[in-house]
């Protein structure tokens, strides 16, 4: 593969596809790509130079902010817009909308096991970190492609999402109200938290809408795609609507790049404080159902952060698990199971193919053969070669619905730290597959997001089990108060990891170690704390009810009449 290693951020990147019908050299720039969302043919974008970081130049990026980092990393992959234009558009995606100064900060619970924490922004999820980012450079881009008299942006565009939970709500956030888009959710029904599902039924916006689905995740996110597919769809939406389809998926690598930057944040945020010496590794464990989450770490390693392993965790729904550990991916009478960790729940992982590509030496044929055997026959089988690359960056294990909230209390109780039950697959992962090197625990979700779960865990109530009387009717915000009261955590927290509100006394987070380094963050500070925007929700009127059938078909229809209305 094609690498970039001068220092200069003076060029333009162009993309390739999975799947071979971009020519390498013809490809579309950082702008085209993003506004685009999926390649041609059904494949997914990555860039055809990954630029790759010395441990000197990586070093030299400790001292700057969030937003600087994010800028600089930016413009090391040769995305086509102007220094300035970069550095303005970080500013808006990184600033007072994470309660935390640091964006995505990194708290120490016990030697050399850390926690990166991605839940500080507006949706408490660790999708924000992209989807803040994705909707300003969407609209400038747009802006920029229309200047340019490209004829990709001379129509607005409507943006497309299948969520497990998480995504939905951060992109509703993102782009309601943004400038050239309209964007249209749909999440299956029954299978989201009360928290999430109150978070997208309730969101603002004149662009915005929301529909459940009937079915799983999977149904979903193959109706989507349907839609995507369908030609004569998609130019009735130009010729009547004057309207272009993209995506907020993962599948946008508009998506992906910001989730690299937190990986380069963190590891200098354990060198900032006199952790970890720069140059030497760390392994990460990463809760995920769609691969986007660990790809960009492994394409952060790719970057040059001195990543060694990465921990794939699932839970039930583990086939990511089995992938890793047998080379074969099967989905074949593989049942769906519904979980505490939803956005977890998912048995065909979109971003896979972005890491075989990788893996395979980016050959385009591999590719295409292993997702034709997906969709025809519902399983493939990797070659060894790239079997034993896998192998060699990755390993894999899952935890159960009912071990993940045990997790959850082991945590609480010795570190006074709550966790979501997301979080809490990937700590106990963690745990049993964990060497000799520094671990970086991937928490992607505020607690509160799953406050039945978290309640189940502390109070040692199996899933499935009925819960007291007394909670029978509490949902969302009011059952989040009454965990806060019954554990003694606390409720409010201010900017920059200050202490929660009713929280007894400063518990210090770990050794921060090397004279005149900074002090990791209070292990206590976030974590306990109920955002505002959650507290609020029950209060929020509903805006959107309508559940649908989960075909493309439906989702066409659904599309027309929100048009319409």
């Amino acid at each position: 593969m094609d690498t970039q290693t001068l220092t200069s951020t003076n060029y333009t990147n162009t993309y390739l596809d999975t799947r071979g019908v971009v020519a390498p050299g013809s490809g579309p720039t950082f702008t085209e790509a993003i506004v685009k969302g999926i390649a041609p043919g059904g494949g997914l974008f990555v860039p055809q130079i990954l630029p790759r970081l010395t441990l000197d130049e990586l070093a030299a990026l400790a001292p700057l902010s969030y937003p600087e980092l994010a800028s600089y990393i930016y413009k090391r992959f040769g995305v086509d817009m102007p220094s300035g234009t970069v550095d303005e558009l970080m500013g808006k995606a990184y600033n007072t909308n994470f309660d935390h100064e640091a964006v995505a900060p990194v708290r120490t619970l016990e030697p050399n096991t850390h926690v990166l924490e991605l839940w500080h922004g507006p949706t408490s999820a660790f999708k924000d970190m992209a989807l803040q980012c994705l909707p300003v450079f969407f609209s400038a881009a747009v802006d920029q492609l229309r200047a340019q008299k490209n004829p990709q942006a001379q129509e607005d565009f409507l943006i497309l999402v299948a969520t497990s939970g998480d995504t939905g709500k951060a992109a509703l956030e993102g782009f309601a109200n943004r400038e050239h888009t309209n964007i249209i959710v749909f999440y299956p029904d029954g299978g989201v938290s009360d928290i999430q599902l109150k978070q997208m039924v309730t969101q603002l916006g004149d662009n915005v809408g929301v529909f459940g689905v009937r079915g799983n995740f999977d149904d979903c996110q193959t109706a989507v795609k349907g839609v995507f597919a369908n030609e004569d769809f998609n130019a009735k939406l130009a010729s009547t609507h004057h309207l272009r389809l993209s995506s907020a998926n993962s599948i946008n690598w508009g998506r992906l790049l910001p989730q690299v930057v937190y990986y380069v944040s963190a590891y200098l945020q354990l060198v900032k404080r006199g952790e970890l010496l720069c140059g030497n590794p760390l392994d990460i464990c990463v809760p995920t159902g769609n691969f986007g989450n660990i790809l960009a770490a492994w394409y952060a390693k790719e970057l040059g952060v001195p990543i060694e392993m990465l921990f794939c965790a699932s839970n039930d729904n583990r086939v990511l698990t089995d992938f890793i550990n047998t080379g074969t991916y099967d989905i074949t009478d593989r049942p769906f199971i519904l979980t505490p960790s939803p956005s977890m729940d998912i048995l065909v992982s979109s971003n896979l193919e972005r890491q075989l590509f990788e893996l395979t030496g980016r050959n385009s044929e591999a590719i295409c053969t292993y997702m034709n055997k997906l969709r025809d026959e519902r399983r493939f089988t990797i070659d060894r070669e790239t079997f034993a690359a896998l192998r060699a960056q990755f390993s894999a294990d899952w935890v159960s619905a009912n071990e993940s909230l045990t997790t959850i209390r082991e945590v609480f109780e010795a570190h006074n730290y709550l966790i979501d039950p997301h979080t809490a697959v990937s700590w106990k992962v963690a745990e049993r597959l964990r060497g000799q090197n520094p671990v970086l625990v991937v928490s992607t979700a505020h607690w509160a997001k799953f406050g039945t779960d978290v309640y189940r865990a502390l109070a040692g109530i199996e899933v499935g089990a009925e819960l007291p009387a007394e909670l029978a009717d509490l949902t969302g915000a009011a059952l989040n108060e009454f965990v806060a009261e019954n554990w003694n955590v606390g409720k409010t927290v201010g900017r920059a990891g200050g202490k929660a509100a009713g929280e007894a006394g400063s518990r210090a987070s770990g050794k921060a170690g090397g004279e005149g380094a900074e002090k990791a963050p209070d292990k206590t500070a976030g974590a306990a704390a109920i955002p505002s925007r959650l507290a609020s929700l029950d209060t929020a009127p509903v805006r959107f009810t309508e559940v649908i059938d989960g075909s493309a078909q439906a989702v066409e229809q659904a599309v027309l009449d929100w048009l319409e209305s």
